[in-house]
């Protein structure tokens, strides 16, 4: 099987997200699993020299974008087993930022074109080309209505990432033939059009062999006019190829026995150094070093999406009980003065640190007991599982990917690696709150349980991997 797997971010290059995380990791872990695969990502001015000082020239070639004629570069590197190849081009790549441009439409209508142009000239046709959210969902399209004509390319299936649906990529049906070069028949049909606008997301749903989301729970809620977006009508009708995989985390990366970040290494049959981890937690923070005050902490973008208005409705009333609160995250600059101004009233209780600092989110997961995440809504998330796999137990709204990942905790059974509220609600996120504390400073043996379920559970790419493999199987079997 050989797979093409293409995106518009990638770590360890460039990301802003999640999408980038999961490009990074799961070519990865098909490799390992014996899957040949490629990733093919646009080359950023902006690219870490090490790995610019890798790649090789291995073509160039000019593109038609619409009447436009632009020069494509392709670059090769060889990492950590995988090839990557990058699309070259100055005028749409030599940016500061990855997103965020009035020619975005016409970088992601580069970009996608050169995909599909790139298979033939390092001569790799795959069986399965991959694309991921709506910067890549129109190749599916391209495929099928405008390089139908090249025999090698009619075999191949495409599967369709979403990472969230939010975004969908709406923009006037003039850039068809202006930048792609295609009619408007497949437009006014209504096949690729959505309130009067072309819209890439649907288009890649349409056109798609299968299409899938980062979490099962996900893939249900997008069916309904709550998540949906306005493609819940579209996600319905084509409902028979919509599935939902988990996403993983990188256990390389987010491990407590070896992570660098970390003042002293810690495993699940042996908390110490988590608890050495906190102390240093606490002294960074400036707060004081208590080593039975439970840590409640957040990383994240602070955005209504992530939920962070119920948390600063209730905020102060948390802060009453024998609490340290730690944030780091940047975002809405309304919530950033908010945490600011609350933190500040409560300094030996709070701090936020507003700011993105990598180092620094790997000693909050290790040094801190709880974790908050109270999404309105969640495609998967990854904070809640690199949370766990530190022994820190995630406080979550139970949806999507946190309700897949985070089982709450029954204090009849036991069982459970967190907990969580159903109601979106400020009072009932300050019930799961109060819950965990007082389970951390009565039951401190149950706490070690959850503690020890949460490490051990599985969240390592093997077996989402496991799951898109199949996937791909039951694509060409067809």
């Amino acid at each position: 099987m050989k797979v093409l797997y293409t995106a518009f971010e990638c770590a360890p290059f460039f990301k802003t997200g999640g999408l980038g995380d999961v490009a990074g990791a799961l070519p990865k872990a098909l490799h390992k699993k014996g899957i040949e695969t490629i990733v093919v990502l646009p080359y950023f001015s902006f690219i870490p020299d090490r790995f610019k000082d890798e790649c090789q020239d291995v073509a160039n070639f000019t593109l038609e974008v619409g009447w436009r004629q632009q020069y494509c570069g392709i670059k090769q590197l060889d990492f950590q087993g995988i090839r990557y190849y990058f699309i070259d081009n100055l005028y749409y790549f030599d940016r500061a930022e990855i997103y965020g441009y009035d020619d975005d439409v016409e970088r992601f209508a580069f970009f996608q074109l050169a995909v599909i142009e790139l298979m033939n000239r390092i001569d790799y046709i795959p069986d399965v080309l991959h694309v991921n959210d709506y910067h890549t969902a129109m190749i599916p399209f391209l495929l099928k209505e405008k390089y139908h004509w090249v025999e090698e390319y009619q075999a191949i299936r495409t599967v369709l990432t979403i990472h969230n649906i939010e975004f969908q990529g709406q923009y006037s049906s003039e850039i068809l033939g202006d930048l792609f070069g295609v009619g408007q028949r497949r437009y006014n049909e209504g096949v690729i059009r959505w309130h009067n606008q072309l819209n890439f997301m649907k288009a890649g749903i349409a056109y798609a062999n299968h299409v899938n989301t980062v979490s099962p729970s996900y893939a249900e809620e997008i069916k309904t006019s709550e998540f949906g977006a306005g493609l819940e009508i579209i996600l319905q009708m084509e409902h028979q190829k919509l599935s939902g995989i988990l996403n993983g985390i990188d256990y390389e990366t987010n491990d407590p026995t070896t992570d660098p970040s970390l003042v002293a290494h810690f495993e699940v049959d042996d908390l110490t150094g988590k608890g050495l981890n906190k102390a240093e937690l606490q002294r960074i923070m400036g707060l004081p070093e208590k080593s039975d005050v439970p840590i409640v902490a957040v990383v994240s973008r602070l955005t209504y999406q992530k939920g962070f208005h119920l948390l600063l409705e209730e905020l102060e009333h948390l802060l009453q009980f024998d609490l340290q609160f730690v944030l780091l995250g940047t975002g809405d600059p309304r919530f950033e003065a908010a945490f600011r101004q609350i933190t500040a009233r409560y300094p030996e209780k709070s701090v936020a640190k507003i700011t993105f600092d990598v180092t620094l989110a790997q000693k909050i997961y290790a040094g801190a007991d709880l974790f908050l995440m109270p999404s309105s809504f969640e495609p998967c998330g990854l904070s809640q599982m690199i949370a766990m796999r530190y022994g820190t137990l995630p406080v979550v709204h139970e949806i999507g990917g946190l309700k897949d990942s985070v089982h709450p905790f029954n204090p009849v059974t036991g069982a459970g690696t967190g907990f969580g509220f159903e109601e979106f609600t400020g009072f009932y996120l300050t019930q799961s709150v109060k819950q965990a504390l007082e389970l951390y400073q009565k039951s401190p043996n149950v706490w070690k349980k959850i503690q020890r379920q949460a490490m051990t559970t599985d969240f390592s790419w093997d077996t989402s991997c496991q799951s898109y493999i199949d996937l791909y199987n039951r694509l060409l079997s067809k």
